[in-house]
């Protein structure tokens, strides 16, 4: 019995020291939870998955870029194609996770829909260019703007031409407009940071981003890792029955929608 303990023992020890570690950076809620999720199956296949949690949306980037951790999940594609282009990184889509759809929301009592924004209301919108215009394409789909066809995906208030309430936008940093929420009189949020805040786009959103969003959250690589087999295992456990029925049945109302 003796030897076959000692024998068991050396065999976990040989398997901790051959095990493969991989560091991936992401924002706290969903994301950070549901790679704490399969944690354990990846060490079944000796892999140790380092969670690294950011409440930011550029140290993440720089990261990978810079090779300090493997991979992140945290942002959607648009805003990974803005970010290339920007900094010249090199960071490209691994695969395609969930969708958090964006909403509008307001903790002033006058105003429970898009019917009672007033003139010259203060909405307050991330302040990076993807979400920006993510941001403003949602208000020109509650018919409160219009905006130039020309600008697409990266739209910024300089392509709005067409305001009738005379809006003031107050541009803020994506992870703060949980917090300036009562000093503004609505705010568009990105769905992680409200998720975080406690709030949920079906419950408490005033207009709500439809379904076929193009704003894939993903895993994100640098560029010539996406196939490395750590990648790949690290992809096939997200990408599970496991992880669809986490995010069903922690986000039944919709806040987070599985794309795979």
């Amino acid at each position: 019995m003796k030897k076959l303990i000692v024998i068991a023992a050396a065999a976990v020890l040989a398997s901790s020291l051959f095990a493969e570690t991989i560091k991936v950076g992401a924002s706290p809620v969903p994301h950070a939870d549901i790679l704490n999720l399969v944690k354990d199956d990846l060490k079944a296949q000796g892999i140790d998955l380092k969670v690294i949690e950011f409440t930011d949306y550029v140290t993440p980037n720089e990261a990978v870029e810079s090779g300090d951790i493997d991979a992140n999940y945290f942002q959607h594609i648009p805003y990974l194609e803005s970010f290339n282009t920007e900094r010249g990184f090199h960071l490209v889509n691994a695969a395609g996770i969930h969708v958090e759809p964006f909403a509008l929301y307001s903790k002033s009592n006058k105003i429970k829909s898009i019917k009672d924004i007033k003139k010259k209301a203060r909405i307050g919108i991330p302040n990076d260019p993807s979400n920006e215009g993510r941001a403003l394409l949602l208000l020109q789909e509650a018919g409160l703007i219009k905006i130039d066809s020309k600008a697409g995906l990266t739209a910024t208030t300089s392509d709005i031409i067409d305001n009738p309430l005379k809006l003031k936008f107050v541009e803020v940093e994506a992870a703060s407009l949980p917090r300036v929420l009562a000093d503004v009189d609505a705010a568009v949020i990105n769905g992680n940071y409200a998720i975080d805040a406690g709030l949920s786009a079906k419950r408490d959103g005033i207009f709500i981003e439809g379904s076929s969003s193009p704003y894939v959250n993903i895993i994100a690589v640098k560029a010539g890792n996406e196939n490395k087999p750590a990648i790949k295992a690290l992809i096939k456990a997200v990408q599970s029955d496991k992880v669809r029925k986490y995010i069903d049945e922690k986000y039944p109302n919709g806040d987070v929608v599985v794309v795979f």
